[in-house]
């Protein structure tokens, strides 16, 4: 589109999104186009689903051609990834995208079980996953009141009193000094203010992971409570993203959200996959920077892991620190005998047991308030 250069950046995206739609046939109008940005721009947007409405008021798909015209913004925005086939898979193998703010990827309506477990495989079964109602934990309940107080911190540009600082209060020195006729007797100083810094949790949900998958998604329902900066995504032979969900106050009702959100409960294992596709779109990887990224999988990775190794080295060089929890390891002195994970070893920085809540609890308190 030539007229692109002379755009203002943030409307690039939505401009090229109608001329993807004309490419695929659907018709629409400079017009339209005009009417999809402005409306952008009055909505806010607050999240990806006010900018779907939008799309769909003003830029007009056939109802026939709706499915057709969410899966194009679907790609558009959203993000996918095409994955190398194994052998005696289809060419088209993908990685899907979903994201709980505007919806799964597609209709979920399975009566299916999944009997799948203990072993590595590309195979997909989509399902609801039912949660036993089951009470919190002494783990839970002792991590939710002490988390808040704990959670890792860094140093924000904004600067607050302080009696220690790298600074002068410059502004309250000259005060002073006009209020007691230019004489200064204490020198204020000022400090850069601590924040809470961001927590990314990808938690692996294929078959292998099945005895575990009940008791870290509490544990990232607590998490996502507790914290201020926290976002939970799913991965296996997708990549979700449930963090509205882990925000809803109860949760029953945050684990119910996820089951449905959720497509890929209990399936196959492709994380290097899902971890490329996280990394491919700007708006999800924009959250591992800087933040504590924190892996909960057996690393079980089926068939070829370079694009496991290559998108952990990723994340390695994007986040703050790189935790990776699983219940085959106990920690770097014990790592899993897997190829995959002895290949990702060297950009992580720490290898321990995620094998119980507890020991996600311990793993992440003990980080305490260490601020880079």
């Amino acid at each position: 589109m030539s007229g692109l250069e002379s755009l203002p950046r943030a409307a690039e995206p939505f401009v090229k999104f109608s001329g993807l739609l004309r490419e695929n046939g659907f018709a629409v109008a400079p017009e339209q186009t005009i009417s999809f940005v402005e409306a952008v721009g009055l909505l806010g947007p607050a999240s990806m689903n006010d900018i779907h409405r939008a799309a769909r008021a003003t830029l007009a798909p056939q109802p026939e051609r709706r499915a057709e015209f969410d899966k194009l913004f679907g790609w558009h925005f959203m993000g996918r990834t095409v994955a190398a086939p194994a052998p005696g898979e289809p060419e088209d193998d993908e990685i899907l995208v979903g994201d709980d703010a505007i919806g799964d990827v597609e209709p979920l309506d399975t009566e299916d079980v999944s009997e799948s477990g203990g072993e590595a495989t590309g195979s997909e079964m989509l399902n609801v996953r039912r949660f036993a109602e089951v009470a919190e934990t002494a783990a839970l309940r002792h991590f939710r009141r002490a988390a808040p107080e704990r959670m890792p911190m860094r140093k924000s540009y904004r600067r607050v009193p302080a009696h220690r600082g790298a600074s002068l209060n410059m502004r309250k020195v000259l005060r002073q000094a006009v209020q007691r006729d230019g004489e200064v007797i204490e020198l204020p100083k000022l400090d850069r203010k601590m924040r809470q810094r961001r927590i990314v949790l990808l938690v692996d949900v294929s078959g292998s992971m099945k005895q575990q998958t009940d008791g870290y998604l509490r544990f990232a329902h607590v998490l996502t409570r507790a914290g201020r900066h926290v976002e939970v995504f799913t991965i296996g032979t997708r990549l979700t993203r449930i963090t509205r969900a882990m925000k809803l106050r109860n949760r029953v009702q945050a684990l119910a959200r996820s089951s449905s959100t959720v497509a890929d409960w209990d399936g196959g294992t492709r994380l290097g996959d899902a971890l490329q596709a996280f990394l491919a779109i700007p708006r999800y990887a924009s959250f591992a920077r800087g933040a504590l990224v924190v892996v909960l999988s057996d690393g079980l990775e089926r068939g070829d892991h370079t694009a496991m190794t290559d998108a952990v080295e990723q994340l390695s060089r994007l986040a703050w620190r790189l935790i990776w929890l699983t219940p085959l390891a106990a920690g770097r002195d014990q790592p899993p005998e897997t190829a995959a994970m002895q290949s990702v070893m060297p950009f992580i920085d720490q290898l321990d047991d995620g094998g119980s809540v507890q020991a996600l609890c311990d793993r992440l308190l003990a980080l305490g308030r260490e601020a880079v």
